[in-house]
């Protein structure tokens, strides 16, 4: 089978499965978002994307509600996709003013979190493993799988993302099903 007849992977996602993604693309309606979605669709899951481009100066500081709200829908969800861009061999400064709005260790607990990076060749392949995810770890996120990335030109046939969901999908579903148990039992009273 050539990369261009690669059918997408199919992964048994927990019933009602929700799951976020982050676009820290500078423009709208980018790449890295159709791969944010795709990944998102792949793992069986009800997604709402976040373009943080929509999201204006309201990341430069603290206390903007639109920018409270896309925290608490991140925190809410199930799988939270945080993709960007490769620039300089990182992560997008977009990104970086979304993930510091989260409180340092507890603002991503019990959300479980794919990094995801697109980029023009394989270069930068690292990038993902070695600075977003990172920083998804610190602010408490659940990272199970290895980081994923893409070739922007080349994603859409060349097999990788579901290469990725095929070997990875079943153990992201497994996390969000441990996360989920974990947020039901957050406010049982059974003395466990």
């Amino acid at each position: 089978m050539t990369p261009s007849e690669t059918t997408p992977a199919t992964v048994t996602a927990p019933a009602g499965l929700t799951a976020v993604t982050v676009v820290g693309n500078p423009k709208k309606d980018s790449r890295t978002r159709a791969a944010a979605e795709r990944v998102a669709a792949q793992l069986g899951a009800q997604n709402h994307t976040i373009e943080l481009s929509e999201l204006g100066p309201g990341l430069l500081g603290w206390g903007d509600p639109a920018i409270a709200q896309a925290v608490s829908a991140v925190q809410g969800a199930d799988l939270a996709i945080f993709a960007s861009p490769t620039f300089k061999a990182a992560y997008t400064g977009l990104l970086k003013l979304f993930l510091d709005q989260f409180p340092g260790g507890t603002g991503l607990q019990d959300v479980v979190a794919v990094p995801l990076m697109l980029g023009g060749s394989q270069a930068h392949s690292l990038a993902p493993e070695l600075t977003l995810r990172p920083v998804l770890s610190e602010l408490g996120a659940t990272c199970p799988a290895a980081a994923l990335y893409l070739i922007d030109s080349q994603y859409e046939t060349d097999g990788a993302l579901e290469a990725w969901v095929e070997r990875w999908g079943g153990t992201v579903a497994a996390a969000c099903r441990a996360a989920g148990s974990v947020r039901e039992g957050e406010g049982s009273d059974d003395g466990r």
